[in-house]
């Protein structure tokens, strides 16, 4: 069998340490663009479903929004229906270092995926959204705490 997920895997962590270089200047670190565009994409998305969508552990997802409201990218605001609900919503300042982290985004896409035909880009798509889906599966179970079969 071919280790498919190693390759993502370093894939996966030589893009992110790109982006780690690269909006280090705006004082973005480790992973930080990515709640950032996923708030500027989706303002008033509680936490729950913003873990969810990157697929981090709530302590995670906790401890880099902190940082995040703290360095001014992002602000939590009450849910004017339910007092118990934070919403997460981008500043000026996230705002601003979005079309920057789309830009790189756009960019990195067109170098991983030089070469290939729409057709091929089609099909890296769909292949990859079904390991996403099967492995979700699995993301689901572990996290409510139930051990995988090996």
């Amino acid at each position: 069998m071919k280790e498919i997920l190693r390759e993502i895997g370093m894939i996966a962590r030589a893009l992110d340490s790109i982006s780690n270089i690269e909006f280090k200047e705006f004082d973005l670190t480790k992973g930080q663009y990515l709640y950032v565009v996923r708030i500027c994409e989706n303002p008033g998305i509680i936490q729950e479903q913003l873990v969810d969508m990157i697929k981090v552990d709530r302590s995670t997802a906790t401890r880099a929004l902190q940082k995040l409201e703290i360095s001014g990218f992002i602000e939590k605001k009450e849910d004017p229906h339910n007092k118990k609900i934070r919403r997460l919503f981008p500043t000026e300042k996230g705002k601003a270092v979005y079309p920057f982290i789309k830009k790189e985004n756009d960019h990195s896409n067109l170098v991983a995926l030089e070469g290939f035909s729409e057709k091929e880009t089609a099909t890296a798509f769909d292949l990859l959204q079904r390991i996403r889906k099967n492995v979700e599966k699995d993301w689901e179970s572990v996290k409510k705490g139930n051990k995988r079969t090996y």
